[in-house]
């Protein structure tokens, strides 16, 4: 078998089948018997999981809300790009329910209302905002979300609303707004009356026009009433209403419908919200776009035969256009908008409802119909709730759905941290891991700027110097150390036209100067002194095209166009930007048009590339990647998602950009590019980051794999490698950043290493320290279970490992057996009962891992269980407590709870256990331990330490034997006294004889554990040998310090008085072993631990 077709297989770690959705570049053939198998399953790399950071600080963009109506503490949040999450206690949790799903953007969710548990859920956002991510079609649950099944209508790409029947389960109706970018698909609204199985189509008007509201009154289920909506947008532009545009009534359930517009503004309609009130289901409420500025907010009191302006009111529908009707009160309504709006008189009037200290930018609304000062609102900021109508908000602090553009880190020591630019909640910046047992909180971010953020830069020598870029270019620096930050915008010289930034500016600190800063509009520009000064370093660099003259849905739209150019960048402007690590002044730059800029000579000239094989004209450039291992290699990413193609396009070009060849080999046919990262040491080893995930390739592009562990169904639009750590780190949209801890096992998937039977990748040097306890316990300590946390990757060393094939127990050798015969259709034969035996006997095969310091002692011993394919176990420093031996998870005590061992060099080998045999598999690896060095009085002397604990070990170890013999010396004598009593053979002279020795044992009891007859009737007490021991024991637990001198003497103290104690517990237990002796002679019953007469016979 080749290298190339054995890693193929050998990807599939994390590697989960593609999505439905995604239908690969590459199909390949079934496979034959005659075809050679692949050496390796599924599991080969499944112990590189991604690990969340969050944050949760700012949460992201609620889509929607569905409240079981029976127990309003159970409720759903449908969010724009981050899933469906679930709560059951009132938002003190919520769970994430929709990760493996097809699709991570969420445009509506519903419940039945006649039984709550079945959910519905339609993909897609149910905006027309420039960031609006695509679905694909309508889930179903029927347990609470536990699971979901697919629906239909695959190609709505966005679903507006959903309507269950009342009283009919499998009658639904659903509005599609269909493709946002593009024509056609499945848009309109259509009907169910067998539960999904098939939809009708009961409402069209045509290619460009799709359903965008549903409401029912709720007396009568068969009046219906409907918005459609036409819209488009592109990279250059949106437009917002159409012809298409109406509102519609139907008295029948839908099946016909009649348009229901006056009064309502003619021409162009754009978005269309409507709302029934729950009061008086005879009214009905619309807030409607129309060109010129016509909308407005309407009411109808005659069930929609004619409306009335009342207001006007309007928002804009590329991104709002919902209202809410009061269950309360017929006159009240509220409009979500950047500031929610309410009316009290049916729409006359408008206040806005309240937002302080509550993020603005409102989508969805709850309002309790038992209570009406109380709701749920969503926004862009996250999710929040209020008992007094808006005077105060309760934020939800444990959503992880934040919306990351960009991401970049820095090279702090030791542990670095993360930056990147949200939609719509600032630029943000946060550790990577902490040293606090709580793991990552929201405590730990923070902004390094306001507004909309996108591209953020660490200066690679300075790690408190961050810049940070809002929407259009807004460009800071920031000032970690201070808190500082100062505006360095490049700005248009006098009497120059002004430029053309895009909503998300390409920003690049040069490879080969610190001070030296890239920054891109139409024009780029180049700073040497961090942004002070700036100098255009090259011409517009765009086609310059004038989008007002480029066709929309079949025709150029004129400027009063409903919302035209509406919340869309200037067309033409640089977007992607890349100078070669390896050759200062190799500029690359990207335009929104479809353009590649290259320049050899700093931006002196420039070289206009605009035809790629493959990829349609004007695409947009979205990233550029200069090689690091050869200087006439460069990557482009394309992506053309906002025409409606969503079709992975990367390149790569050996020469400057001369020549260029596709590298998406079998990437997914559905789901756009937006990032790659290129491995520092393997040019081979290459990550993109798509719609839908992580793909690696490790032989130069020509094969893919997802990466699927611990990474939801996420758009990943930006990535970058911390080549220090060898970390992958993801800026996902909507579910915050995550970060793939040492990928560099990834380098050696070698066919020579994975023929082996067994094997241990390079250890990464580890860092010792101990983790902080700012909250005491660990976890959420007590803040409550809405404390959101992530976790920080283990503490200790890490050893990442593969073997190639567990072995198999008997009970699954025969249960592969049995599955084999009823597959052929044969009769199974029951075991026997030698084999039945055989199996209950079986010790079931583990790995132990020995590790030994640099003399070849053995330090300690971990256990695994032996799993087939690449895991990962992690030694925390410590050696094996010497405390009795506890059965647990692990070989000994339940995990290493001894000592710390001292920073090194050590070695681990990996042996199999099976059965009493040990076979060694894999030669010792060294590794080297780190001291962190992060105390402020750390030991002078590690290796006095390291002796003064030893000691401490084995007094331990020797006084917790003690104990324990106490313990059943004492258990003995009790059961001693109780047979003198009970039995009549018994003598019973011997009695007082054994309260002598009870009484000496409650003596002893005091000198181990303390005098409880003083301290439970609070009197001070001498310390006890357990105390004494506890001293030095508990109190480095959590120090890297050297002993104190209290502690010394403590020990010493500990000492002395345990070598008298010992020869009074050996006295004792002589002493129990007469009577023991005596009771054996004289026929009494047989008492714990004592050895019948015939044992020794």
């Amino acid at each position: 078998m080749t290298l190339q077709r054995l890693t193929i297989w050998l990807l599939a770690l994390l590697l989960m089948p593609a999505l439905p959705a995604q239908r690969r570049g590459k199909p390949q053939p079934a496979e034959t018997e005659n075809e050679e198998k692949p050496l390796f399953g599924s599991s080969v790399l499944g112990g590189l999981s991604f690990r969340s950071v969050g944050p949760a600080l700012t949460s992201g963009r609620i889509a929607d809300l569905a409240v079981n109506p029976h127990d309003p503490a159970e409720y759903y949040v449908a969010v724009a790009s981050g899933g469906v999450w679930k709560t059951v206690n009132a938002g003190t949790t919520y769970e994430p329910i929709f990760d493996s799903q097809g699709s991570y953007s969420i445009g509506c969710i519903t419940l039945d209302p006649s039984n709550p548990a079945t959910v519905w859920v339609g993909t897609g956002e149910n905006n027309g905002q420039r960031s609006v991510a695509y679905g694909d079609g309508i889930y179903r649950s029927t347990d609470g979300g536990a699971t979901w099944e697919h629906m239909g209508l695959k190609e709505s790409e966005h679903i507006g609303k959903i309507i269950v029947h009342p009283d009919d389960p499998n009658t639904v109706w659903v509005a599609a707004q269909g493709p946002l970018w593009s024509d056609g698909g499945d848009r309109g609204l259509y009907k169910t009356t067998d539960g999904g199985k098939t939809w009708r189509k009961v409402l069209e008007v045509d290619e460009y026009t799709g359903a965008n509201d549903i409401v029912i009154d709720p007396r009568n289920p068969d009046i219906l009433y409907a918005s459609t909506w036409q819209r488009a947008r592109k990279v250059w532009t949106f437009i917002g209403g159409g012809p298409g545009s109406g509102l519609y009534r139907s008295v029948d359930g839908g099946e016909t419908w009649q348009k229901s517009q006056q009064g309502l503004p003619g021409g162009d309609l754009g978005r269309i919200g409507l709302a029934i009130s729950p009061v008086d289901p005879d009214v009905v409420y619309a807030i409607a776009e129309a060109e010129g500025d016509k909308g407005g907010f309407y009411r109808s009191t005659d069930r929609g035969a004619s409306w009335q302006k009342r207001n006007d009111l309007t928002t804009s529908g590329n991104y709002y256009q919902e209202i809410v009707c009061d269950p309360h009160n017929v006159d009240r309504v509220y409009v979500m908008d950047t500031y929610a709006h309410v009316t009290s008189d049916g729409g006359q009037t408008f206040s806005r409802l309240g937002e302080r200290h509550k993020h603005v930018d409102n989508h969805a609304m709850w309002i309790d119909p038992r209570d009406p000062d109380h709701y749920l609102m969503g926004c862009d900021g996250g999710l929040y709730e209020t008992w007094d109508a808006a005077a105060t908000w309760q934020f939800k602090p444990n959503l992880p759905v934040t919306q990351f553009y960009k991401v970049a880190t820095d090279q702090a020591t030791p542990f670095y941290n993360i930056y990147g630019g949200t939609q719509d909640n600032f630029s943000l910046g946060g550790p990577s891991r902490t040293i606090n047992q709580q793991g990552i909180t929201n405590s730990d971010w923070y902004a390094t700027n306001g507004g909309d953020g996108f591209e953020s830069q660490v200066d690679p020598e300075d790690p408190n110097i961050v810049y940070a870029q809002a929407q259009y270019g807004y460009l800071v620096r920031y000032d970690r150390r201070s808190g500082e930050n100062i505006s360095i915008q490049p700005q248009p010289g006098e009497g120059e036209p002004g430029l053309r930034w895009n909503w998300d500016a390409p920003l690049l600190i040069s490879p080969h100067k610190a001070t030296r800063l890239y920054f891109a509009a139409n024009k780029l520009f180049r700073s040497e002194d961090r942004g002070n000064n700036w100098t255009a370093i090259s011409p517009d660099l765009s086609r310059q095209l004038d989008r007002n003259t480029l066709p929309v849905m079949g025709r150029v739209w004129g400027m009063d166009a409903v919302a035209k150019n509406r919340s869309t960048s200037i067309y033409g402007n640089i977007v992607a930007l890349d100078e070669s690590p390896l050759q200062e002044g190799l500029l690359y730059v990207g335009t929104d048009d479809g353009l590649v800029q290259i320049s050899d000579n700093g931006g002196e000239s420039w070289q206009r590339l605009e035809s790629f094989p493959g990829v349609p004209d004007r695409t947009y450039v979205n990233m550029l990647k200069a090689s690091q291992h050869d200087a006439n290699t460069v990557y482009a990413i394309f992506n053309n998602h906002k025409n409606g193609d969503f079709k992975p396009y990367i390149l790569r070009s050996t020469d400057r950009g001369q020549t260029w060849t596709s590298i998406a080999a079998d990437l997914p046919e559905r789901g756009s590019v937006y990032c790659m990262a290129e491995d520092h040491v393997d040019p081979k080893l290459l990550f993109v980051g798509t719609e839908f995930g992580v793909f690696v390739s490790i032989d130069g592009g020509e094969n893919w794999e997802q990466m699927k562990a611990g990474l939801p169904t996420i758009a990943v639009r930006d990535m970058e490698i911390q080549k220090r750590e060898n970390d992958l780190v993801l800026a996902t949209f909507g579910r915050g950043f995550y970060v793939l801890d040492d990928y560099s096992p990834l380098r050696h998937m070698q066919e020579e290493t994975l023929s082996q039977e067994a094997h241990i990748f390079p250890v990464k040097d580890a860092w010792m320290f101990i983790e902080a306890s700012p909250l005491v316990y660990g976890g959420k300590g007590f803040q409550g279970e809405s404390y959101f946390t992530t976790d920080n990757p283990p503490v200790g060393a890490v050893f990442t490992y593969y073997l190639k094939e567990a072995p198999k127990t008997l009970a699954a050798q025969r249960k592969e057996r049995e599955k084999e015969l009823v597959k052929a259709g044969e009769a199974v034969p029951y075991p026997t009962f030698e084999e039945m035996r055989n199996e209950d006997d079986e010790e079931a095969p583990y790995l132990l891992f020995t590790i030994t310091d640099e003399a070849g002692a053995v330090v300690t011993r971990i256990k695994e269980s032996a799993s087939s394919g690449t895991h990962r176990a992690v030694w925390n420093f410590r050696y094996p407590s010497t405390a009795p031996v506890r059965l647990g998870s692990n070989l000994i005590d339940g995990e290493n709870r001894g000592y710390m061992a001292m920073p090194g060099t050590y070695q681990v080998a990996m042996s199999l256990v099976h059965n009493g045999e040990l076979k060694v598999l894999t030669e010792p690896i060294s590794f080297t331990i780190k001291l962190l060095g992060n105390s402020s009085l750390p030991a002078e002397d590690r290796k006095a330490v390291d002796a003064f604990m030893s000691e401490v070990a084995a007094l331990t170890r020797d006084m917790t034997a003690a104990s324990r013999l106490h313990d059943e010396l004492t258990d003995k004598i009790k059961h001693i006294k109780a047979a003198i009593q009970q039995a009549p053979a018994a003598p019973i002279a011997l009695l007082p004889q054994a309260r002598e020795v009870e009484t000496r044992l409650i003596d002893m009891e005091r000198e181990l554990e303390g005098d409880r007859s003083l301290s439970s009737r609070e009197f001070e007490t001498p310390p006890s040998l357990s105390d004494r021991l506890g001293i030095v024991t508990w109190g480095l637990w959590e120090s890297t310090s050297a002993p104190t001198g209290t502690m010394k003497e403590a020990f010493q103290i500990a000492q002395r008085q345990f070598e008298s104690l010992k020869t009074d517990l050996v006295d004792l237990a002589g002493e129990v072993e007469k009577l023991e002796q005596e009771l054996e002679r004289s026929g009494a019953p047989y008492t714990p631990g004592r050895r019948p007469g015939w044992f020794t016979e």
